[in-house]
């Protein structure tokens, strides 16, 4: 159940705030008694509440007198406070982690082999997504069939904006698809490519036949291979993340000839 503690108020300023509002103005002394506040707190509290917005004071006359601002002003002053905290927040959180980022980036690289898999086609799409928000200098996208098991509005979305974001640090980013492909893309996705991917010079997309299986090359180090189920052949069993600059070459050298043959898409 919803509570004006969830907006920052304590207990007692929430049961004075309420007090007030079926009591109308009233001194400090009648809202100690109505709220159950102590008579020791209630000056603090009231203060507290007028600092916040929620609370008014006539200081013409003997005692000083207390009402309470309107609810629905209330709480769109708290709700406001509450929206600034957390994009101030927000705002240091990213001061951190650009720090981190230049103090992180600073370490040597592992050189050996290394492989890592995600299995059923969400994990599986989380790392293509993540390896692509890692490259820092070219990512190169092969896709020889539909992917099935995923949600391709989904897929499009998430992996349009991955390369978008990749584009704007200085990536380049060749993408090779299949006729068959490119006929299974729906309308949605050819729309997120004109407005956000066409445009950019560092991104080019092309068209061919020769192309089997579904992998990519990030910065030439590393490569994302799409597995399909093992018993019925189609939907996304796994991907497998092999960071090998050896193997990262062969692949590369497979790759060459087939793009430079294939034709230019225009979506």
């Amino acid at each position: 159940m919803a509570s004006l503690r969830d907006l920052g108020l304590s207990e007692y300023e929430a049961r004075s705030y309420r007090s007030l509002l079926e009591t109308g103005p009233t001194t400090a002394k009648e809202l100690s008694r109505a709220s159950d506040v102590p008579m020791g707190r209630i000056y603090d509290v009231l203060n507290g509440l007028e600092t916040k917005g929620l609370v008014r004071s006539q200081t013409a006359g003997r005692p000083k007198k207390y009402v309470a601002v309107e609810s629905e002003a209330a709480l769109d002053s708290l709700l406001a406070e509450k929206k600034a905290e957390l994009e101030e927040q927000a705002t240091q959180y990213e001061e951190i982690v650009d720090d981190l980022v230049d103090e992180l980036d600073g370490s040597e690289p592992v050189e050996e082999p290394f492989w890592t898999a995600s299995v059923g086609p969400e994990a599986a799409m989380d790392l293509l997504v993540e390896r692509v928000r890692a490259a820092d200098e070219r990512v190169v996208m092969v896709a020889g069939a539909p992917a099935q098991g995923f949600d391709i509005d989904d897929v499009g979305a998430r992996v349009t904006a991955a390369l978008e974001e990749a584009l704007e640090r200085g990536v380049r980013v060749s993408v090779l698809l299949t006729p068959e492909m490119v006929d299974s893309l729906p309308e949605t996705v050819g729309e997120r490519y004109r407005e956000s991917l066409q445009p950019h010079e560092r991104f080019e997309t092309r068209t061919s036949a020769d192309v089997t299986g579904t992998f990519e090359i990030v910065d030439d180090t590393e490569v994302c291979i799409e597995v399909p189920h093992p018993l019925t052949g189609d939907g996304v069993f796994a991907v497998i993340d092999l960071k090998d600059v050896e193997f990262a070459a062969d692949v590369h050298a497979e790759f060459e000839p087939r793009w430079e043959a294939a034709e230019p898409l225009r979506l």
